[in-house]
């Protein structure tokens, strides 16, 4: 299981309404929280992404039309897009959403793909 080097801070994650809320407790090597919890479910895509820049590390998502919605080039956020919607997919994906989390930098846009 990956975690962050001592010299390297937790990452931190949001995950977009869309989501099974009970993935965060999959996540417990990060800082996770929710869209919801932030009191921010309705917000559209372009504006979450403005009050989330800067404050998180990750995004979460199931959103397939965020990559042609968002130009991240000039963004401190990465946005990681998830192939499921269903709680009974987590752990099936887990490893690659940590490994995802992992290697994502300021401005990625990384899709795991359902065929990996």
């Amino acid at each position: 299981m990956p975690r962050s080097s001592s010299n390297s801070p937790v990452k931190k994650i949001i995950l977009d309404e869309n989501l099974p809320i009970s993935l965060r407790h999959h996540l417990s090597d990060f800082d996770v929280v929710t869209v919801q919890y932030q009191g921010w479910s309705g917000i559209q895509n372009g504006n979450l992404i403005s009050l989330i820049d800067g404050r998180f590390d990750v995004l979460l998502t199931a959103d397939q039309n965020l990559r042609y919605q968002q130009n991240l080039r000039c963004r401190r956020i990465a946005i990681v897009e998830l192939p499921f919607i269903r709680r009974k997919f987590i752990p099936l994906w887990v490893e690659r959403i940590r490994s995802a989390i992992l290697a994502a930098q300021p401005g990625d846009y990384i899709q795991i793909d359902s065929e990996d």
